[in-house]
């Protein structure tokens, strides 16, 4: 089978870490362009915008947006006008409705669109989801406390309105919580607390519940400092399970079950293929949806200012 002709825009961190390893090691791509302001993929086509590389290159098929999400929705919509298939980081978008809209101009062109959620493959958050199937749930306790300046230093863009603030890594922990339930759960309160001189909030605590009165909680914040805390815990008729490092390990009454090396991005790109193989889209927004539930419950807190 041919490969798939694919071009990055937005070369920043992530795909440096994560993206290009992932390409490089999956034989049914061929990168071949990237757009980006500042960055540079070394051995390609590289434009400062994908205006321009669209234009210049078109044999590409299939495009990977990792550019901040208040900025994703107009390079998508250029990008699926083209015929090209779409990629989401994670967010998808800023908004829901801005990725409804490309959802049915994907829909109406028959192209896939891809929003990603990159925890989601993590290795044991599969495992996660066949025990809670089969056991009674009580409680659960979501636990995402990072330091914001190791793993977003001197990023203006997340700080600004769009850019979610803490629900950024926050989000992750979301898209594991609502693939590994049995029933989809809905916010019922929630606390959004914000600096000063910032428009996005640095730490946030939501509680949902399900149609069966699940005791969930949820905790996010961007000041920790030390160990790193991406945990999931869940009280249960079969014992206490623990997803932690961020789905990377599952332990259940005490016990590792489940662990094994990380692949989130390689398995990212081996369902972005799948799906323009098969010629649908991948499009979950539930995350998404939780956090617009959180701003619209939530509560404003104003905290101290916050400074890289």
């Amino acid at each position: 089978m041919s490969r798939i002709n694919l071009a990055i825009v937005g070369v920043g961190k992530i795909v440096r870490d994560q993206h290009l390893p992932a390409v490089a090691g999956n034989d049914d791509y061929r990168l071949v362009a990237a757009a980006s302001r500042h960055g540079r993929v070394e051995g390609i086509d590289n434009f400062t915008s994908i205006e321009e590389m669209l234009s210049a290159v078109p044999s590409i098929q299939a495009v990977s947006l990792c550019m901040p999400p208040q900025y994703r929705h107009a390079a998508a919509v250029k990008a699926l006008a083209a015929g090209k298939h779409v990629f989401l980081e994670k967010p998808p978008g800023a908004t829901l409705s801005e990725v409804a809209d490309l959802q049915a101009l994907a829909d109406a062109r028959g192209l896939s669109l891809f929003a990603s959620w990159h925890s989601r493959y993590a290795p044991a958050v599969e495992a996660a989801r066949e025990f809670l199937a089969g056991t009674r749930i009580h409680a659960m306790r979501v636990t995402w406390k990072e330091d914001v300046r190791q793993w977003h230093p001197n990023q203006d863009w997340i700080w600004q309105a769009g850019g979610l603030g803490v629900f950024d890594p926050g989000i992750n922990a979301l898209s594991i919580v609502t693939r590994i339930l049995p029933r989809p759960v809905f916010a019922t309160a929630a606390t959004l607390e914000f600096p000063e001189n910032r428009a996005a909030p640095i730490a946030a605590s939501i509680t949902f519940t399900d149609a069966a009165g699940l005791d969930l909680e949820a905790e996010f914040d961007w000041r920790q400092t030390g160990r790193q805390s991406w945990d999931i815990v869940a009280r249960t008729d079969a014992g206490e399970m623990v997803l932690s490092e961020g789905g990377a390990r599952l332990s259940v009454g005490g016990h590792q079950v489940h662990m094994e090396p990380e692949q989130e991005y390689p398995k990212l790109y081996e369902r972005f293929a799948a799906i323009i193989r098969a010629g649908h889209s991948d499009v979950d927004l539930a995350p998404l949806r939780h956090v617009a539930d959180a701003f619209m419950l939530g509560r404003r807190k104003v905290v101290e200012p916050f400074h890289d």
